[in-house]
Parts: C-alpha cells; structure tokens; sequence
C-alpha cells in the first residue's frame, strides 16, 4: 500500500533538509544522522533521495516544510512579497554560508529573468559570500551598481565590497561609488557628491528598481566599525539615540523609525526616498542581527527577505 501524501512530503522535506547538512554544511552522514535523529543508512538514503529527485545542483532546488511554513508567516507579517528561510546547518553565530548559497541562488535567478537592465548591491561580508558562491554566468545585458560608497573612511579599500568580483563572475558592467560610505564631515560629502562622476553613479543607484542589499546590527561590534568605515564613538551615537538596525547606511529603531545621528548628514548612499520607489530584497541572519533585521523590516522599506531558520523564529517572537 502506498504511503499517505502527507508522509511521502514530510519524507521529501527531510531529504532536502540532509542534503543541505550534507552538501552545505559539509557535515559526514553520520553527523547528520545525528542531526535528525535517524541511523546512518537512513541518513544516506535520505541524501541519495535528494539527489535522485533532482534536489541537489549547484544549490539544492527543494522545500522544507517548515521553512515554508516560516516564509509564511514572516511574509504575512511584515508585507513581504518574497521571503526564503534556509535552514541552520551548523552553530555558526552568522550563517554566511547557507545564506550565501540562497542569496547566490536569487540573484542569479533576477539575472536570469531578463526584467533588470540595473540591478543595485549594497556590500558586507554576507553579501560577499553570495557573490563568491555565484557561479559564473554571462550577465552582459545586465549593469550592477553599487548603493553606497565603498571606501573606508582613510579611503582604503572595503574588504567586504562585491562590484568587482560581480564584474568578474558576470562579464557585466558594475560601476562603483569611490568615495567613503561616510564622509568626514556634512562639507566633505557636499563636495564629494559634487564630482561628475560620482553625479552619475548616484543618479544610476537611485535608478535600480531592484536593490539587493544586507542588513547591519548597531553595536560596539558591528561590521561597519570592524571594518574601519567608522569609529566606535560614532556607533555609540547611534546606540544613544536608539538605533538597532541599519541598511544602506540609514538607521532604524525597534519600531523602524528612522534615527537621525550625526552620522545621517556625512552618508553618501541612496536617499531613502528612493530606496521607497525601488524593490528591496535583504539578505542577512544570525544570533546577532535578529532585532537589527526586524527593525529594518518595521521600517517597511523591504519588499523580500533572505534569512536563517534561527533567525526568523526570532523575528516572529519580537513584539
């Protein structure tokens, strides 16, 4: 007798959740047997199933029911019109990898789909993983640019910027903003904004209806302070003015209003204005950026969300 439909799915689901432990995670059969409580032949039955069905390719093209069930409720929640929840393959305190492979997989999907002549990136180590996990493809008819400045505030190079990797995976033109995420001083910004082709790069940004970007916490460890595109005492600004979460250089409280700090005036990146026109798909998770993600996401500014399993059952406890 065959097996009921709702058994035949739930054992779907697994296989795809042990082929993204296997494959993404990286993790042997036998850890995740012990993952999902199960003995190690069925763990490998349950890996070959995956592959067997097709789920597994470059990334794995399959569903986990509980993930749907949390693409769902977060959608329903916050207005989305798009959200994908990966699930956690291992303890990692920012999931870059799960979440690289997923925002690899949605990019590469919106080139793919012909609609975007511009699409617009921010920069950050998660969005780095998602271009590093792109394969190459031929996205000449596409033009990528970037959303904010991408030098740190001595005007070195940001560690975490993804326009020329993009350029190099892609074949496609990706035209960057070489100037500070933050200016020195609201003077400074004034006159950086003023050269020509600055101008035109910002003009371009503006213009991407699609804006591909990450989210970032507010703390003494945020990603903008470790990588030297500001100063401890200007987070802390912030931090007193009650920041929580912060995207493309703007700042949100709990309640996603926006906060303005002495840092507002010196941001050379998109006005929110025209982050209001655009679609805004964000890709970020971990133990660390629940509340800065949910408070972004109560700006409603966002459109789609990307994120960790961990990570969204926490958006969903968060009043």
């Amino acid at each position: 007798m065959a097996a009921p439909a709702t058994a035949r799915q739930d054992e779907a689901s697994l296989a795809v959740r042990a082929a993204w432990f296997h494959y993404v995670g990286g993790l042997k059969q036998s850890d995740v047997a012990d993952k999902l409580g199960v003995t190690s032949i069925k763990a490998h039955r349950l890996i070959m199933r995956a592959n067997q069905d097709g789920a597994v390719k470059f990334i794995i093209d399959g569903e986990i029911s509980e993930c749907v069930s949390l693409e769902n409720r977060i959608s329903e929640r916050f207005g989305l019109d798009y959200c994908e929840v990966v699930p956690n393959v291992n303890d990692d305190d920012v999931p870059l990898g799960v979440l690289g492979v997923a925002g690899a997989k949605f990019l590469q999907r919106e080139i793919h789909s012909g609609e975007h002549e511009l699409i617009g990136l921010g920069h950050g180590r998660t969005l780095a993983s998602c271009v590093t996990q792109l394969p190459k493809l031929d996205a000449r008819k596409t033009q990528f640019v970037s959303l904010l400045g991408g030098l740190n505030k001595n005007f070195s190079a940001n560690p975490h910027d993804v326009m020329h990797r993009l350029a190099e995976k892609t074949g496609a033109d990706a035209f960057v903003m070489p100037v500070p995420f933050f200016a020195n001083s609201k003077e400074d910004r004034e006159i950086l904004l003023s050269q020509r082709g600055v101008t035109d790069v910002m003009a371009m940004a503006a213009l991407s209806k699609l804006k591909f970007v990450g989210i970032g916490a507010v703390d003494p460890t945020a990603q903008l302070v470790e990588s030297g595109m500001i100063a401890p005492e200007e987070i802390n600004d912030v931090v007193r003015a009650n920041g929580v979460g912060e995207l493309l250089g703007h700042f949100f409280d709990e309640k996603g209003q926006n906060v303005e700090t002495n840092l507002t005036s010196r941001t050379v990146s998109v006005e929110l204005a025209d982050m209001e026109k655009s679609r805004i798909v964000a890709v970020g998770g971990g133990n660390s950026k629940a509340r800065a993600i949910g408070s972004v996401l109560m700006s409603g500014l966002l459109k789609g969300l990307i994120t960790d399993e961990r990570t969204a059952n926490a958006l969903l406890t968060l009043d």
